[in-house]
């Protein structure tokens, strides 16, 4: 779609990165994340030269790419802190006190 620039091929691809890294990102709940690739990806609609635009739509995919690994490792961040939290142990092993005495 991108090599291949059509106005059909330009509302494609805006439809289909809607559905697909914008609503992404929306669900991580990051507003800086969105504004940066929805200012990227419009770069990338408007472009007339092929090459460039090329480049910005790789500039995109790849900050998604560093996006999507960096929310990924957020959550399994906060599920093994979780699951350290529900077992009642310390780092060392130690049984931790309980809270409600």
């Amino acid at each position: 779609l991108v090599s291949n620039w059509t106005r059909g091929n330009k509302t494609l691809l805006q439809m289909a990165l809607q559905s697909w890294m914008f609503s992404r990102l929306e669900r991580w709940g990051s507003t800086s994340w969105m504004e940066a690739i929805e200012s990227k990806v419009q770069a990338t609609l408007e472009e007339d030269d092929k090459e460039r635009r090329l480049t910005l739509w790789a500039e995109a995919h790849s900050a998604f790419g560093q996006y999507e690994t960096m929310a990924a490792t957020s959550i399994l961040e906060m599920a093994l802190w979780k699951r350290e939290i529900e077992s009642g142990r310390t780092n060392n092993g130690a049984k931790r006190p309980a809270l409600d005495r």
